[in-house]
């Protein structure tokens, strides 16, 4: 691991889980799901096999703040153990920020909200670092990310605005995430109203229904209300028609652990139109 281009030297140890706690306000969500369930045998059969990442916790003695495993560290709870592998690094608050959310980024499945509140913790600690350091600016969105551009993780960071409703709708695959950008400038009021919208209609605001919400609520006189945002939303649109609709989880174990909900959709269609086709050549054969 390296801190401002130096590498910091780790102390292995075995340490008892009793003694390790999540980092404070971390983005990242621990589910016990399938993917839990299938890491925990893994871990009773074969143990550990990539320790985690700690770091020491500020005026405690033997207590550590877990930097990377916070899986791991669950599911070996779940699994029994008492003790697991760890690296100790000597890291302060916003070091160790900055490196929990760039050990988790690389995961195959990471959820609209983890990255918009991973960026967020990642800018705030580069920030405060700057600060401590007499240098305002010296960083930029630019750097928080080696994969996406400063403007999308601006995109992002702008879903931390959004109340918990709106946010699930985003990790579910339901809203895109140019429509959560746009529902982020809308007062509390107003989002909880689209989000009640929403499930009565059984659809998510379309991009051009977003984009006129927030035109609304920013007007010198707004005229946006709940009854306005329940007209808006109860216009006939795509997504609003009639519609057999899946939740992904139960999807989930018929695809590979990579699939996103698009994937699935494409694959779902793909079988249906050779299935389609196979009954068509069968009528043609009986014929």
């Amino acid at each position: 691991m390296k801190n401002n281009n130096t590498e910091l030297k780790a102390k292995a140890a075995k340490l008892p889980v009793t003694a390790l706690h999540p980092f404070k306000d971390h983005p990242y969500k621990v589910q016990d799901n399938e993917e839990m369930d299938a890491l925990v045998e893994s871990i009773r059969e074969n143990g550990i096999m990539s320790p985690l990442i700690v770091r020491p916790l500020e005026n405690s003695e033997n207590e550590y703040e877990v930097v990377s495993g916070h899986r791991r560290l669950h599911a070996a709870q779940k699994a029994g153990i008492t003790e697991v592998p760890a690296l100790i690094y000597t890291l302060d608050r916003d070091a160790a920020a900055i490196a929990v959310v760039d050990s988790n980024l690389h995961r195959e499945h990471i959820l609209p909200s983890e990255k918009a509140f991973a960026y967020k913790m990642k800018m705030e600690a580069i920030a405060h670092q700057g600060v401590t350091r007499g240098q305002v600016g010296h960083k930029s969105r630019e750097e928080i990310s080696d994969t996406e551009s400063g403007r999308q993780v601006q995109r992002y960071i702008r879903l931390t605005h959004l109340i918990p409703e709106l946010l699930a709708y985003m990790d579910e695959g339901k809203m895109a995430l140019s429509v959560g950008v746009e529902l982020s400038y809308l007062y509390e009021e107003h989002q909880r109203a689209v989000a009640e919208a929403s499930e009565y209609y059984d659809c998510t605001p379309s991009y051009a229904q977003a984009v006129r919400l927030r035109k609304e609520s920013a007007e010198k006189y707004c005229i946006l209300t709940p009854k306005r945002i329940f007209k808006i939303l109860g216009e006939e649109k795509a997504n609003q028609r009639e519609k057999v609709s899946f939740q992904v989880g139960d999807l989930r174990k018929y695809f590979p652990e990579n699939y996103t909900a698009k994937e699935m959709q494409n694959t779902i269609l793909r079988l249906l139109e050779q299935e389609h086709q196979r009954q068509h050549r069968s009528r043609d054969y009986e014929r």
